[in-house]
């Protein structure tokens, strides 16, 4: 399967994600959710939280749900993140495929190839590159990039994200993380794309700040 056919079938994230400015509403409220009470205590704890977590080693599960089909598309991986700005998406089922994102320079290899990418080049990577480390390191919360709501439950928080960004909105209308009240880690990331296509990516089995070799991160 080439780069463009998982685009089509598995747009990422990244994983991996945003909003045709202004002209969607976004996802409704979240169930279970309401507004949150104390929203500078969470930006405190959430913001302390982010700062603290040098790496994070995660399985994961992505449910894809296109417009245009029934049926769920279901992909597991392996997540790996390190600061600053290293990020490597495996994808291990039903198929393999690898997004690594080491500063400025994207790998992407799937079954047929392996090709390295300049975010700063591509206006497309450069996207999906400030999402995915914004998201992961907490910075999407103050970034201009976003019109930011935040929610929350007995069981944790959600923060609903809605690109402010052109090019970002050209992609995704909102995008969600469901973050856990323990550790003020990221246990969902939810994409709402512009298409009308869902993404639900759960990470399971996550382990912060642990060490991770820098060849998981390699781009060559």
């Amino acid at each position: 399967m080439n780069y463009l056919a998982f685009l089509l079938m598995n747009k990422i994230l990244f994983f991996l994600l945003p909003l045709l400015a202004l002209a969607f509403l976004g996802a409704a409220q979240p169930k279970g959710y309401h507004a949150v009470a104390d929203a500078r205590a969470f930006r405190t704890n959430y913001a302390k939280a982010a700062a603290s977590t040098q790496s994070i080693k995660s399985s994961f599960r992505q449910e894809k749900n296109l417009s245009m089909l029934a049926e769920k598309i279901t992909s597991e991986g392996l997540f790996y993140f390190q600061k600053d700005n290293k990020v490597r998406m495996e994808y291990t089922k039903p198929y393999k495929y690898l997004l690594v994102i080491n500063g400025d320079k994207i790998l992407i290899q799937d079954q047929q190839k392996r090709k390295v990418y300049s975010a700063g080049d591509n206006k497309l990577f450069k996207v999906i590159n400030n999402v995915i480390v914004d998201c992961v390191q907490g910075r999407a919360l103050d970034s201009r990039d976003f019109q930011t709501k935040i929610y929350e439950s007995s069981q944790g928080y959600c923060l609903d994200l809605v690109p402010q960004a052109k090019e970002m909105g050209k992609l995704f209308t909102t995008i969600r993380l469901f973050i856990g009240k323990d550790d003020f880690s990221i246990d969902q990331l939810e994409m709402h794309e512009s298409m009308g296509d869902t993404t639900l990516i759960t990470f399971v089995n996550k382990q912060l700040n642990t060490a991770i070799s820098d060849e998981v991160f390699a781009v060559k």
